[in-house]
Formats: C-alpha cells, sequence, structure tokens
C-alpha cells in the first residue's frame, strides 16, 4: 500500500465516532455476574472513564483502554490524537499517567513507514504526558485502528469520579465543540486545510493542564467528553449524582463553522446513536436543530467537564483560562424532580 494513502479512506467511521452507543452497550452488560473485591474502587459496573484498584492505602491504580479508526490522514498525528485520547481518562478522574501499552490494528500491506509513525505519533504524546510506552500488542486487520491501554496513580480519598456532583455545582468545560462534526467534514473535503489544522490540534491537546489545576480546588465530579458528547455524558453524570444538569448552550465555546456544518446535514453517525440513548431524558426545547446537533456530537479527545462548588468556580476558571483551549462555565448541578428531564439546556 502507498505510503502516502489517505488513512481516513481506510476506515467506515472515524475517531470515538466509532464507539458502541452508550445505550447498546449498557445492554450488553446487563446481568453480568462480576467477584466481589473491597479494593475495586470504581469498576465497569459504573459508567465511569476508567476502573480504579486501590493497592495500599495511599495509592490506587487507575486504568483505562481507548482506541479508534484513523480521524487524520497524517499517521504521526493520528497516533498522537489517540494517545491523548486515552490518556484523558487518567486525567478525568484526578489521576496521573505512569505507563502505557500500545493497541494496534492495521491492514498487511499498509507501509511500514506509516506505522511507524503512527506509533512515533503515540510515544511522543506519552512523552509529553510524563508516562512512558512500555509495550503492546498488534494484530492485522482490514482496517486500521490504534489507541493505548493506560495506567496512572491516584490517591484513594482523591478519585474524581463522574458520579459525585453535589447540588448547586459549578459546570466548567476545557474545549470547544463540534469536532467530529468538523472531522466528518474534513473527511469529506468541505473544509479546508486551516479548520483541519485547527481541530487536530484540538485533538492533540493533552487534558493535563485542566487536571493540574483542578485538583488544587473542591471539585466533586468530573469526565472528559468524547463518544457519548455533551449530552451522553452530562447523562451520565446527572444519573450518578441522583440530580439533574442545566447547561447554557450560548456558553459553550465552538470550532469554526460547526452551527454551519451540523445545519447543511455533515453529521458523524455518532450523533444519531447519542440522540437516540440521551434525548427521552433530556429537554433541548427551543434549542435550534444545528445546536442541539452539536451537543450530541462525539468529539474525539474532547476537553474535561469538571463539577466544582460554586465557592471555587471563578478562581478555577482564572487558573484554567491561561492553560486549556476554553475554559467556560456552561451550567450547574440543580435537584432533580421525579419525572423531570436529566439535562435541561437553555
Amino acid at each position: 500500500m502507498s505510503e502516502d494513502v489517505k488513512l481516513t479512506k481506510l476506515a467506515a467511521c472515524a475517531g470515538c465516532g466509532a464507539k458502541v452507543g452508550a445505550g447498546e452497550l449498557a445492554k450488553l452488560f446487563e446481568g453480568f455476574e462480576q467477584p466481589r473485591d473491597p479494593n475495586l474502587l470504581v469498576g465497569f459496573d459504573r459508567a465511569d472513564d476508567a476502573a480504579v484498584y486501590r493497592v495500599s492505602d495511599d495509592v490506587a491504580l487507575v486504568q483505562t483502554l481507548d482506541f479508534f479508526p484513523p480521524i487524520a490522514d497524517d499517521p504521526f498525528v493520528f497516533g498522537a490524537i489517540a494517545a491523548t485520547n486515552a490518556l484523558s481518562d487518567i486525567y478525568a478522574m484526578g489521576g496521573e499517567p505512569k505507563t502505557a501499552l500500545n493497541i494496534m490494528m492495521i491492514p498487511e500491506d499498509l507501509d511500514p513507514g506509516t506505522v511507524r509513525e503512527i506509533l512515533r505519533g503515540g510515544a511522543t504524546k506519552v512523552a509529553e504526558a510524563g508516562a512512558i510506552v512500555c509495550g503492546g500488542h498488534s494484530i492485522y486487520d482490514r482496517e486500521p485502528k490504534y489507541g493505548m491501554a493506560v495506567t496512572g496513580l491516584v490517591h484513594p480519598r482523591c478519585i474524581l469520579t463522574n458520579a459525585g456532583a453535589h447540588v448547586g455545582d459549578a459546570l466548567i468545560y476545557t474545549k470547544p465543540l463540534g469536532i467530529g462534526i468538523v472531522t466528518t467534514a474534513a473527511k469529506a473535503g468541505l473544509v479546508g486545510r486551516a479548520a483541519a489544522d485547527e481541530v487536530e490540534s484540538l485533538m492533540m491537546t493533552l487534558n493535563r493542564p485542566a487536571r493540574d489545576a483542578m485538583v488544587r480546588y473542591c471539585v466533586h465530579a468530573c469526565t472528559d467528553v468524547t463518544g457519548f458528547a455533551v449530552m451522553g455524558h452530562m447523562l451520565e453524570m446527572a444519573q450518578g449524582a441522583d440530580a439533574a444538569i442545566e447547561l447554557e448552550a450560548a456558553a459553550f465555546e465552538l470550532l469554526d463553522g460547526a452551527r454551519d456544518l451540523a445545519a447543511m446535514g455533515i453529521v458523524p453517525a455518532g450523533a444519531y446513536r447519542n440522540r437516540r440513548y440521551a434525548e427521552d431524558a433530556a429537554d433541548l426545547s427551543g434549542i435550534p436543530l444545528d445546536m442541539a446537533d452539536v451537543l450530541f456530537d462525539p468529539q474525539t479527545s474532547g476537553g474535561l467537564m469538571i463539577s466544582v462548588d460554586p465557592a471555587d468556580a471563578s478562581a478555577l476558571l482564572a487558573d484554567l483560562d491561561p492553560v486549556v483551549p476554553a475554559a467556560r462555565l456552561v451550567g450547574h448541578v440543580v435537584e432533580h424532580e421525579p419525572g423531570s428531564s436529566r439535562v435541561r439546556v437553555h
């Protein structure tokens, strides 16, 4: 296969848009019996970003696995995005990445130089995170896929889950939205190189500065917004806290052209899966369809959604502003009234 092949043309879908839908995933795990272990602090019985296992009173392992088909044609960029996305789960739990294992599927005729560049891109971001790649596994497949299993450390008393939000908390988000929409347009050749470069740079931006800032404040919950989009991840956060979430659509920063593209119908398939999963528990009445599509848009390597005590919100925003792509106060956690929507957008 030619060295200058377009990677995104080798896969039917791209990035986190390839994820199995949250609703379908929940059905797959219904009735699973798991041995009980008091040291398993966060497991797959919860819809969280990573697993957490306590190894001592002071140390817990944070473990995650993430991989997907190409979302960029440049192999180095693809590898870097995939690694950044996998590392993000560790940051969302309040942890620090320490080791990473490559997971790779490649066509047998894919140029070796292309494969090396994918691996180099991943290793570069792991090194930037202060961690180390120490192995991995690869197989042949018709479509290329790449990602990482990442292990980090966190103090057992400092774990952040997506279920700990308190009523009254402020919600802060740290990246612009519209990643899935713009990358879908880029794959179809509907946006220029400048727009593609902007979204690729955003996806390669580690959530490490956001994590380092938030752990200094009274943060009750956190999640990284990825394949299930704002609406799916906010539904999980609301359900986990037995609360409701109110979002201000206008408060989110958006990638240039994202709403215009959505209005043209340039929306990834994953957005429709996210809508099916979350819309029955959400109220978007009065929100234009193009903006609603942005809120259901799967974000590959998206930002952190931080649920912080309102007394700390202004100070955290000030700390985040110079170190993350977009620090925005986008909503609040409120009481849930029986029969009402879990996520309400104004």
